[in-house]
Protein backbone atom coordinates (compact mmCIF):
# COMPACT_ATOMS: atom_id res chain seq x y z
CA UNK A 1 0.00 0.00 0.00
CA UNK A 2 1.49 3.60 -0.78
CA UNK A 3 1.24 6.36 1.41
CA UNK A 4 -0.84 8.50 -1.10
CA UNK A 5 -3.91 5.85 -0.66
CA UNK A 6 -6.51 7.61 1.54
CA UNK A 7 -6.53 5.19 4.38
CA UNK A 8 -2.60 5.52 4.81
CA UNK A 9 -3.30 9.68 4.32
CA UNK A 10 -5.86 9.56 7.17
CA UNK A 11 -3.68 7.13 9.36
CA UNK A 12 -0.68 9.70 8.81
CA UNK A 13 -2.39 12.90 9.70
CA UNK A 14 -3.87 10.91 13.00
CA UNK A 15 -0.54 10.96 14.01
CA UNK A 16 0.13 14.14 13.58
CA UNK A 17 -2.52 15.05 15.34
CA UNK A 18 -2.10 13.45 18.25
CA UNK A 19 1.51 14.56 18.64
CA UNK A 20 0.56 18.03 18.07
CA UNK A 21 -2.31 17.24 20.95
CA UNK A 22 0.69 15.34 23.28
CA UNK A 23 2.95 18.64 22.36
CA UNK A 24 0.39 21.26 23.31
CA UNK A 25 -0.90 19.34 26.34
CA UNK A 26 3.08 19.30 27.53
CA UNK A 27 3.20 23.11 27.13
CA UNK A 28 0.28 23.92 28.72
CA UNK A 29 1.52 21.81 31.76
CA UNK A 30 4.48 23.53 31.70
CA UNK A 31 2.78 26.80 31.72
CA UNK A 32 0.16 25.94 34.48
CA UNK A 33 3.83 24.90 36.83
CA UNK A 34 5.39 28.20 36.21
CA UNK A 35 1.72 30.02 36.98
CA UNK A 36 1.75 27.82 39.87
CA UNK A 37 5.34 28.91 40.88
CA UNK A 38 4.69 32.99 40.64
CA UNK A 39 1.09 32.35 43.11
CA UNK A 40 2.39 29.40 45.30
CA UNK A 41 2.88 31.32 48.56
CA UNK A 42 5.94 30.51 50.36
CA UNK A 43 4.82 28.60 53.47
CA UNK A 44 7.23 28.57 56.03
CA UNK A 45 7.50 25.18 57.56
CA UNK A 46 4.99 24.05 59.80
CA UNK A 47 5.60 21.80 62.97
CA UNK A 48 2.87 19.57 62.42
CA UNK A 49 1.80 16.89 65.75
CA UNK A 50 1.60 13.27 65.14
CA UNK A 51 -1.51 12.50 62.83
CA UNK A 52 -3.59 10.66 65.63
CA UNK A 53 -5.05 6.70 64.76
CA UNK A 54 -8.08 6.87 62.77
CA UNK A 55 -11.54 4.44 62.72
CA UNK A 56 -12.14 5.03 59.14
CA UNK A 57 -11.68 6.51 55.73
CA UNK A 58 -14.14 9.58 56.79
CA UNK A 59 -12.09 10.25 59.90
CA UNK A 60 -8.73 10.19 57.08
CA UNK A 61 -10.22 12.77 55.32
CA UNK A 62 -11.03 14.77 58.28
CA UNK A 63 -8.25 15.09 59.82
CA UNK A 64 -6.28 15.18 56.03
CA UNK A 65 -8.21 18.25 55.76
CA UNK A 66 -7.16 19.90 59.61
CA UNK A 67 -3.68 19.23 58.57
CA UNK A 68 -4.01 20.88 55.16
CA UNK A 69 -5.17 23.88 57.43
CA UNK A 70 -1.95 23.68 59.74
CA UNK A 71 0.60 23.14 57.10
CA UNK A 72 -0.35 25.44 54.69
CA UNK A 73 -1.23 28.65 57.07
CA UNK A 74 -0.51 31.31 54.46
CA UNK A 75 -2.21 30.10 51.55
CA UNK A 76 -5.84 28.84 53.04
CA UNK A 77 -8.58 31.02 54.11
CA UNK A 78 -11.17 30.29 57.16
CA UNK A 79 -14.10 31.86 56.27
CA UNK A 80 -16.99 31.20 54.08
CA UNK A 81 -15.82 30.30 50.22
CA UNK A 82 -16.83 33.21 48.01
CA UNK A 83 -20.28 32.74 45.56
CA UNK A 84 -17.75 32.82 42.84
CA UNK A 85 -14.80 30.81 43.40
CA UNK A 86 -11.56 31.31 40.82
CA UNK A 87 -11.40 27.22 40.71
CA UNK A 88 -12.00 24.27 42.04
CA UNK A 89 -9.35 21.30 41.18
CA UNK A 90 -10.85 17.65 43.28
CA UNK A 91 -8.04 15.68 43.90
CA UNK A 92 -7.71 12.07 44.99
CA UNK A 93 -5.33 10.66 47.36
CA UNK A 94 -4.30 7.29 47.45
CA UNK A 95 -1.99 6.46 50.87
CA UNK A 96 0.44 3.93 51.35
CA UNK A 97 -0.42 1.86 54.93
CA UNK A 98 2.01 4.27 57.03
CA UNK A 99 -0.21 7.35 55.69
CA UNK A 100 2.42 9.15 53.80
CA UNK A 101 1.27 9.95 49.76
CA UNK A 102 1.29 7.22 46.98
CA UNK A 103 -0.22 8.65 44.39
CA UNK A 104 -2.57 11.87 43.42
CA UNK A 105 -5.05 11.58 40.58
CA UNK A 106 -6.38 14.53 39.57
CA UNK A 107 -10.00 14.14 39.17
CA UNK A 108 -11.15 17.30 37.79
CA UNK A 109 -8.90 20.11 36.39
CA UNK A 110 -10.19 23.40 36.74
CA UNK A 111 -10.84 25.44 33.40
CA UNK A 112 -9.62 28.81 35.12
CA UNK A 113 -6.43 29.37 36.80
CA UNK A 114 -5.26 25.51 36.26
CA UNK A 115 -2.20 26.39 38.10
CA UNK A 116 -4.40 25.53 41.25
CA UNK A 117 -3.71 22.41 40.71
CA UNK A 118 -0.21 21.80 41.19
CA UNK A 119 -0.51 24.26 44.45
CA UNK A 120 -2.84 22.00 45.56
CA UNK A 121 -1.04 18.97 45.08
CA UNK A 122 1.71 20.79 47.04
CA UNK A 123 -0.24 21.71 49.34
CA UNK A 124 -1.31 17.85 50.11
CA UNK A 125 2.58 16.64 50.44
CA UNK A 126 3.41 19.70 52.72
CA UNK A 127 0.69 18.40 54.98
CA UNK A 128 1.18 14.11 54.47
CA UNK A 129 1.29 11.95 56.30
CA UNK A 130 -1.65 11.54 57.35
CA UNK A 131 -1.37 8.74 59.64
CA UNK A 132 -1.49 5.19 59.39
CA UNK A 133 -4.09 3.25 57.44
CA UNK A 134 -2.53 0.17 57.44
CA UNK A 135 -5.24 -1.30 60.06
CA UNK A 136 -8.27 0.01 57.86
CA UNK A 137 -9.96 -1.61 54.58
CA UNK A 138 -8.49 -1.15 51.54
CA UNK A 139 -8.04 1.27 49.67
CA UNK A 140 -6.48 3.67 51.15
CA UNK A 141 -8.37 6.55 48.95
CA UNK A 142 -9.74 9.56 49.41
CA UNK A 143 -10.80 12.64 47.41
CA UNK A 144 -10.74 16.36 48.48
CA UNK A 145 -12.09 19.43 46.38
CA UNK A 146 -9.85 22.90 46.97
CA UNK A 147 -12.08 25.74 46.81
CA UNK A 148 -9.69 28.77 45.42
CA UNK A 149 -10.43 32.17 45.95
CA UNK A 150 -9.40 34.91 43.65
CA UNK A 151 -6.34 35.47 46.03
CA UNK A 152 -4.95 31.86 45.27
CA UNK A 153 -5.96 30.83 48.94
CA UNK A 154 -8.03 28.02 49.31
CA UNK A 155 -10.38 25.92 51.82
CA UNK A 156 -10.71 22.52 51.70
CA UNK A 157 -14.21 21.60 50.83
CA UNK A 158 -14.44 18.93 53.82
CA UNK A 159 -14.28 21.93 56.35
CA UNK A 160 -17.14 23.75 54.53
CA UNK A 161 -20.04 23.12 56.53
Amino acid sequence: MRCTEPVCVRMSLAALAIGLGALMAGCASSEADAAAKKHQIAEPKVSMPSPRRMKSMNEVRAQAALRLMEANPQGTYTESPPDVLMAIPVLEVELNGDGSIRRIHVMRYPSQAPETTRMAMDALHRAAPFGDVSHLPKPWKFAEVFLYRHDHRFKPRTLDH
